[in-house]
């Protein structure tokens, strides 16, 4: 099942392997959540003067609004709602522009009094197509500005899009910070690095008399980054010209540069920027990978092979043979499967009882020749398998298939 040697000889006939791209969607470098775990901290305000603020930095920048149910980034901008976005040749939407920052958003295809009335289905659609079928051109970086929650909304965009990390929003006081830490939580189940943690609401000053007060507390985002060892970007005050600006479409990055406010956004912006630079470039990118003929291999780059690598974090795939995938862990190990031995182990609803863990699936009822058809990936943290048999709704994370070789290595062992 192992085989720890990564210059282990190709498959003879197999295609050329792809060179290594640091763009994580086509033309664009670096896609980052802006997430809490619970609505009210100003998620979207972060989004939008944060792009602006990279912006300032010299970056190309798109911002998502992928709160489709709760759209707030087309009046923070000033963009008008209720219009049919133009499209490209191919199809493509075109995204609205202001300020030099490109943009979409559920509330620029409704109107400010037509709520988007959508059950769960319906949402996912609407997020994989503005992932997936607007025209963005060349970004350094793509903002999304992710809904309140860790729920299906999370989940579906986390699949969706290969994220470069996460700056997960709080205020300071304690069931933000609580809320917060599940969210932040949720993020690492999903194999998403968190770029930092931004307090925002820290502290109000009084224009008048020039006195600081805690209304939300204070320092509690900095203590909680402490404590959980991820980096603190940066605290942002309470300031009522964020919150005019935010509602005028006027944003305070953009409009008032010199204010305590701005240079903090752009202070935080300045070490977001200097962290995804530094960021090991290990992640394989999104790939939808044909078996049979090879074509869209991912990459394999053994130069992110590193001695305290991550043992859940794949940095190659391979097709070994017609029977046999390959997978290059960060951590220098390497694995092989075989296929069927993958397809028995399938851990969806159909084969594995959810609540007790027993096995459903008869192993008599999968045929010897059974392959896949296509191996997709499902944004940093698992694998899909469409196989010829016509099973496709299992999910692999990268977890369980690094549990699959080790018990399928420790197997090997035992029968020896």
């Amino acid at each position: 099942m192992q085989n720890n040697d990564p210059h282990h000889d190709r498959a003879p006939g197999a295609v050329s392997q792809p060179s290594v791209s640091p763009e994580k969607l086509p033309g664009i470098r670096h896609v980052i959540a802006v997430a809490s775990g619970k609505g009210g901290v100003g998620k979207s305000t972060v989004s939008v003067n944060l792009a602006l603020a990279l912006q300032q930095l010299g970056g190309r920048v798109g911002l998502l609004d992928a709160d489709i149910l709760g759209p707030s980034i087309p009046v923070m901008l000033g963009l008008p709602t209720g219009q049919r976005p133009e499209t490209t040749a191919d199809q493509k939407i075109v995204p609205a522009e202001r300020r030099g920052l490109k943009a979409i958003s559920m509330g620029m295809l409704t109107g400010d009094d037509n709520p988007a009335i959508l059950r769960g289905p319906m949402v996912g659609k609407y997020l994989k197509m503005f992932i997936g079928s607007v025209h963005w051109g060349q970004l350094d970086y793509l903002i999304i500005d992710f809904p309140p929650g860790t729920g299906d909304t999370q989940l579906t965009l986390a699949q969706s899009v290969p994220l470069s990390g996460a700056v997960i929003v709080t205020t300071p006081q304690d069931v933000s910070l609580k809320i917060a830490r599940r969210g932040l939580r949720a993020f690492e189940t999903l194999n998403v690095a968190i770029l930092g943690l931004v307090e925002n609401m820290s502290s109000f000053t009084c224009p008048h008399c020039g006195e600081d007060t805690d209304i939300f507390r204070r320092g509690g985002g900095e203590r909680m980054s402490l404590e959980l060892g991820i980096r603190f970007l940066g605290a942002i005050p309470l300031d009522a010209d964020i919150v005019t600006g935010g509602d005028e479409g006027r944003p305070i990055v953009a409009e008032k540069p010199n204010s305590v406010a701005a240079q903090a956004y752009v202070a935080i912006a300045t070490v977001l920027a200097d962290r995804l630079e530094a960021l090991p470039t290990t992640a394989l990118g999104a790939f939808a990978w044909n078996w049979e003929t090879n074509e869209e291999e991912p990459a394999w780059v053994e130069s992110a092979v590193q001695p305290m690598g991550s043992p859940t974090t794949p940095v190659g795939f391979r097709r070994r043979d017609a029977r046999t995938m390959s997978v290059l862990w960060e951590d220098g190990r390497r694995d092989d499967f075989d296929v069927r031995d993958l397809r028995l182990a399938c851990p969806c609803a159909l084969c594995v009882e959810e609540m007790s863990g027993r096995p459903l699936l008869d192993p008599k009822s999968v045929l010897p020749d059974v392959a896949p058809q296509t191996i997709s990936s499902a944004g940093n943290y698992a694998i899909v398998f469409r196989w010829n048999d016509g099973h496709s709704t299992g999910i692999y994370t990268v977890k369980h298939l690094r549990a699959l070789a080790e018990r399928f290595a420790a197997k090997v062992v035992d029968d020896v």
